[in-house]
């Protein structure tokens, strides 16, 4: 306190007297400047300000104010130039933090002021004279203490030269909430600019409906992939419907555990079972819902279990949802490892490196401190990183042990793919040679949703998002065993509809799965596969024939109507390989009509669907809308252990509000 005093004592002693007209001047300056001052929004300190700490220039500052009149302020020159002196110091302390603003997109450059003062200026005239352009120039950077030159004059140091544009972390509010020169302009209150969505999802159309008589055989392949159920929950808890193309409604119905009846021992790995129920939305037709589940093999014979995880570091990713959601998400997987497991780390951004060589499961700290070494930084050399992480897994493999990669990232790959065939077709290398490749989304807003999913899918793995650590537990913990070892390879639906029942069918969802009717034979076509413990649902509508239901007239020239020989719906077929087999095996059996009550199983995948067309526009439903699908959904939750049937019901209500 007492070298402040002391610094201010010193300073108005060594001036020398004023020259003729000094205090008058000085006497005008001050009134003008306390009358612009009570007119200027720059001047005045935000009132969300919290106080300075008490000190010897801020008790001045308070006895000015407590002087703040027009005769009182004219009361004396000395006091008048005290006061000038202070005003030039005080706005240039910077205030304490402020409430965090987003920073300036662009700020005006602070005009330069001029180097030195004329020698034969008066140190009353020079303050005085200081005040205006201060106030005028808030921004700018403040002069140094005044000191006593060689010629008893006072003089100031040269300010830095103004920059040409201020950065925007140095506006009026910085990013860490602190006021630049305790001054906010109106340039500093501009928002930035929202990135711009790059987000890309797979194009497809929705399956129309088809005629029996025309194209009896629909073929497609399994998927348990469920990241469009996750995307869409994000998009909604956000406060948007989710973008159409986003909605694959399959990926939604399968998101959801069903107790369809488990495979028999020594059976194939996986049990169809067939549903045949009134369509919630159409009275005049019926949903077919097929459902398989996959054989859950005792978790203490499974085999070793090399993991890569390859992590996209890329600048992109430096978001809470997208790099520090992946390492939490991942350390959240490790306790289920067991010790023979083993995990490599392989990061990718500009360039990829490998920033953990193979290391048993149970060295968690080192595995966990790899991840804490993780940063978001520079392009997304994506196809680079694929390659090092199969090298990594080839390294790590063994007989009789799984091999699998597993890629995290938000699918911003702008970088190292000129030739997506060619990336596709290494990756099927790789997969043949008994390496899979799954993916884990993270992020919105670049998503890239189609080049995920085509990886994936190439790689013989499953394709998840995860968008909360709830969601990382659901996919990394319990579903652990089915998300990494597989059951069945390669497996395709295929159903045979007979005319004489069904005139028209429509299969929901599916659309990007669908496969040529003479894939189902081919074992060169590659398809999706089943892992330990999953179920996989397929919806139909049909109509039969002469049923209001049906959507298109029958022909004039047509071909006689099928004689009714059997009263089967349709014949189901499926094909699947065992893993690392090159020949496929068959299983067979006819649809047929029950008048059994549908299992709430049945009813909460209908309702689910039903969703999805909602969401897709409901071209099907006719006046069937979000009021039926809540109901629906709402009578058949069952016990819902983990809640998940509950959070449908709300996300329904959720696009509901935001449809209206």
């Amino acid at each position: 306190m007492t070298d402040d005093f002391d610094r201010l004592t010193a300073a108005l002693k060594s001036a020398p007297p004023p020259e003729p007209g000094a205090k008058e001047a000085a006497l005008r300056l001050a009134m003008e400047n306390y009358d612009r001052l009570q007119a200027s929004a720059a001047g005045a300190r935000p009132s969300l300000d919290p106080p300075h700490k008490a000190g010897f220039l801020t008790g001045v500052l308070a006895m000015l104010k407590s002087l703040a009149t027009r005769p009182l302020l004219a009361a004396t020159t000395s006091a008048a130039a005290l006061g000038l002196g202070l005003v030039v110091i005080l706005p240039q302390m910077q205030a304490p933090p402020g409430p965090a603003l987003p920073p300036a997109t662009q700020t005006e450059a602070a005009p330069a002021r001029p180097a030195t003062r004329a020698a034969t200026e008066s140190p009353a005239d020079a303050r005085a004279k200081s005040v205006a352009p201060a106030m005028a120039e808030a921004d700018a950077p403040a002069p140094e203490p005044l000191a006593d030159t060689a010629a008893g004059t006072v003089a100031a140091a040269p300010p830095p030269a103004a920059p040409e544009a201020a950065p925007a972390s140095q506006g009026g509010i910085t990013p860490t909430g602190e006021m630049r020169n305790g001054v906010i302009s109106p340039s500093d209150m501009i928002a930035p600019a929202p990135e711009p969505n790059t987000e890309t999802f797979a194009d497809f159309d929705p399956n129309p409906v088809k005629i029996t008589a025309e194209q009896p055989v629909s073929t497609f392949s399994a998927d348990v992939d469920t990241a469009s159920w996750s995307i869409l929950r994000s998009s909604l808890n956000a406060g948007q419907l989710p973008p159409p193309e986003a909605v694959r409604i399959e990926e939604m119905v399968n998101y959801f555990p069903y107790a369809y009846p488990a495979p028999e021992p020594g059976a194939a790995p996986f049990r169809p079972s067939v549903t045949v129920m009134p369509t919630p939305w159409n009275a005049d037709t019926r949903l077919v819902v097929i459902g398989l589940q996959g054989a859950m093999p005792a978790i203490a014979d499974r085999p070793p279990l090399n993991l890569v995880f390859l992590i996209d570091t890329s600048g992109s990713m430096d978001e809470p949802s997208k790099l520090p959601l992946l390492k939490q998400s991942l350390r959240l997987m490790l306790p289920g490892l067991r010790p023979e497991d083993q995990i490599a780390i392989v990061a990718y951004a500009g360039s990829a490196g490998t920033v953990l060589p193979p290391t048993p499961a149970s060295d968690r700290a080192t595995i966990s401190a790899a991840l804490d070494r993780l940063s978001a930084g520079g392009a997304t050399a994506g196809a680079e990183g694929l390659a090092l992480a199969y090298q990594e897994a080839t390294r790590m493999a063994a007989p009789g042990e799984v091999s699998r990669v597993i890629l995290a990232t938000d699918g911003d790959f702008n970088v190292g793919i000129s030739d997506p065939d060619a990336l596709k077709d290494f990756i099927a290398k790789e997969r043949d040679s008994g390496t899979y490749l799954s993916v884990l989304g993270f992020g919105r807003g670049n998503l890239d949703d189609a080049t995920m999913q085509a990886l994936a899918q190439t790689g013989n793995g499953t394709a998840a998002y995860i968008d909360t650590a709830n969601e990382a537990r659901k996919v990394l913990v319990d579903q652990l065993t089915g998300a990494l070892f597989p059951i069945a390879d390669d497996v395709k639906f295929q159903v045979e509809w007979n005319p004489a029942q069904v005139a028209e069918y429509r299969l929901i969802g599916y659309e990007t799965r669908a496969l040529n009717r003479e894939d189902f034979n081919n074992d060169k076509v590659d398809a999706g596969e089943i892992g330990a413990g999953l179920q996989v649902t397929a919806l139909y509508e049909i109509a039969a024939p002469g049923s209001p239901g049906l959507k298109t007239d029958p022909l004039r020239y047509g071909t006689e109507p099928v004689p009714m020989t059997t009263d089967e719906l349709g014949f189901l077929r499926l094909r699947w390989k065992a893993p690392g087999a090159t020949e496929s095996q068959l299983i067979e059996q006819p649809i047929l009509p029950t008048d059994t009550p549908p299992s709430e199983d049945a009813r909460f995948a209908a309702a689910i669907a039903g969703m999805g067309q909602l969401l897709t526009g409901g071209t099907y439903l006719g006046n069937w809308g979000w009021d039926q699908a809540i109901a629906l959904a709402e009578g058949a939750k069952g016990e819902d252990p983990w809640g998940y049937r509950t959070e449908a019901v709300n996300l329904m209500r959720m696009a509901q509000a935001l449809e209206r």
